[in-house]
């Protein structure tokens, strides 16, 4: 009797339940019609039912049975989804969808701006229809959902910082500060800092150049953080940019004093310091390592230990960062065309001579 009586407990407290639940349903209203149409076919049969409210005897029956089954459960008369339950796949036989997964394993994390520019030339090549940059973000999400594109590739660095050597006292030279100057033409101002990477127990050093104007970037890696370093990229950084370079604005690091900082004098160039421990005064320079960091070397640093080889890669992600992938800033034009554009108007060959596309006989 005691099973009994507990059997029959927990079914009043079920059904109890069920009823609020139907009390609360975002489908009540449905729910209650059908029922009014249940009643309505028992009292006046199937004729009246399919004049009155358009529904077949089969449906009532459907219906009917649903209630029974469910032991009298009202929520079983809840209109169920006409969602399909086999919705369509999106494949991947798109030209278009093709072209964007293989240009992001190529040039990682770029985004719908960068590869809405050249999308567009390759549709324009094989007569496809374009498409918007929302609709290429999108496809690159629909890529990751697939698991067909993977930006979240890790490194492991190993690298220890080195100890700190008492340097000795000596005269500190006054330092020039850039103040409220704001640079006007290509070579006014470029920003220049330092990337240190370790990989495997190798240290790299990554000397980062960008023209605030235009934009246009170089880079080119070492062995050592020396001043000679840096004053071998600048050297390099003035055969290759394509505009005579004026000033320069760097932090406060041992690598831009003696030998570079005497390249400077010789030269006649102008050098900005920035306050120490102030990196948001090298604004530019310090996206620009960001991003070389996120879409190059994180994803080439096993290549480090060959130097040369690595440097070679450099070149071909710089030549693509210069003149094929489109700037926000610069008003989504690639920083080579934006400087044709606006600051070469009569000579154009002179542009197309510049050293930038002889950086491979810089060794």
């Amino acid at each position: 009797m005691q099973l009994k009586y507990l059997s029959g407990y927990f079914n009043y407290k079920k059904g109890l339940t069920d009823y609020y639940l139907y009390l609360d349903h975002p489908k009540k209203e449905e729910i209650d019609m059908r029922i009014k149409i249940m009643k309505f076919f028992k009292k006046y049969g199937s004729k009246a039912t399919k004049t009155a409210f358009g529904v077949s005897r089969s449906t009532v029956y459907l219906w009917q049975k649903k209630l029974k089954d469910s032991g009298g459960n009202l929520l079983s008369l809840a209109p169920e989804s006409k969602a399909p339950k086999k919705k369509r796949q999106k494949l991947i036989n798109d030209k278009r969808l093709k072209f964007i997964l293989e240009y992001r394993k190529k040039h990682p994390k770029v985004n719908q701006y960068v590869i809405k520019a050249v999308l567009d030339k390759y549709c324009n090549k094989e007569g496809l229809e374009k498409i918007s940059e929302s609709t290429i973000a999108r496809r690159i999400k629909y890529l990751k959902e697939k698991k067909w594109l993977r930006d979240d590739i890790q490194l492991s660095f190993n690298g220890k910082s080195g100890n700190v050597l008492e340097r000795k006292k000596r005269k500190k030279k006054k330092k020039k500060r850039i103040g409220k100057y704001k640079p006007n033409l290509p070579g006014d101002l470029v920003q220049i800092d330092t990337i240190v990477r370790y990989y495997n127990g190798i240290k790299r050093y990554i000397i980062t150049a960008i023209d605030i104007k235009t934009r246009i970037a170089f880079a080119y890696t070492y062995t050592n953080k020396s001043s000679k370093s840096a004053k071998d990229f600048l050297i390099k950084l003035r055969a290759v940019m394509p505009f005579e370079i004026k000033r320069i604005q760097t932090d406060n690091g041992s690598e831009f004093m003696k030998y570079f900082d005497s390249y400077i004098v010789q030269n006649e160039l102008i050098h900005y310091f920035n306050y120490p421990r102030t990196p948001k005064m090298n604004a530019y320079i310090e996206r620009f390592n960001g991003v070389i960091q996120l879409q190059f070397v994180d994803y080439t640093a096993f290549n480090m230990e060959d130097l040369a080889y690595f440097n070679n890669l450099l070149m071909d992600y710089l030549l693509w960062y210069n003149s094929e992938k489109v700037h926000l800033s610069l008003d989504k034009k690639t920083p080579l065309d934006y400087y044709i554009d606006n600051f070469v108007l009569s000579n154009i060959l002179t542009f197309e001579k510049s050293n930038m596309l002889r950086h491979r006989t810089l060794t």
